[in-house]
């Protein structure tokens, strides 16, 4: 005779299942506000206000959206970044982002943009393997030998970039570029909230290394 399998109460599963809820959201607002706090002093708007560095370091996004229209995330970063180099607080620009398929090609549809915008050629340093923010800010460091540079992007991913850096004791500020309209973005930002969490996991837990290391390269300054 087979034995009855015995099964929790409806309301006992639903009360782990809140629990469990509970604990997430809570992990992934701690996270966030750990993230955000720790680097806000660090981030600046206006370029008049923010320490010269050397480097600049430029991350990544796609010319287009996913709608094959021109990305606004992408064009407010150029004209950030042509501002620093301009205003003199930065001279060189390490271009960071995503070359992982043939026909996509962040890194170099950004190059050009800059070069449009009036950064000269020779002040540019192409890294093809930034497939993600903290192979980006790694690579800097451990391949082209930056301890001491200004990221740019916008705000919310300035704040995951610097929280990388400053657990890899880097002297990093960062600047941010014009924000797009939360209609926009709103996609980005909620992934962005996701991101934030993944950065602790993969610094403190995980201890993820970027993609590709390799031998050093010096830049040209």
């Amino acid at each position: 005779m087979l034995k009855k399998v015995a099964t929790l109460p409806v309301r006992r599963i639903l009360s782990w299942f809140l629990i469990l809820l509970l604990m997430t959201v809570s992990v992934a607002v701690i996270c966030n506000l750990w993230v955000i706090k720790s680097t806000e002093l660090q981030i600046f708007n206006d370029p008049a206000k923010i320490e010269s560095r050397t480097v600049g370091l430029l991350l990544g996004t796609s010319k287009l959206n996913r709608y094959g229209e021109p990305n606004l995330f992408f064009r407010y970063r150029i004209e950030a970044a042509a501002t620093l180099y301009k205003a003199g607080k930065i001279k060189h620009i390490i271009v960071s982002g995503d070359n992982s398929k043939t026909e996509y090609d962040e890194t170099t549809d950004m190059h050009d943009a800059l070069v449009e915008a009036g950064v000269p050629d020779t002040c540019i340093t192409l890294d093809y393997a930034g497939f993600r923010t903290l192979d980006s800010v790694v690579r800097c460091l451990k391949i082209f030998g930056q301890n001491d540079i200004i990221i740019i992007s916008q705000e919310f991913h300035n704040e995951r970039a610097l929280f990388i850096a400053n657990h890899y004791k880097m002297n990093a500020l960062a600047f941010s570029a014009q924000d797009v309209p939360a209609s926009y973005s709103l996609r980005t930002t909620a992934r962005e909230y996701l991101a934030k969490c993944k950065a602790v996991l993969d610094l403190y837990i995980l201890k993820k290394e970027p993609h590709f290391l390799g031998e050093t390269i010096k830049i040209r300054i």
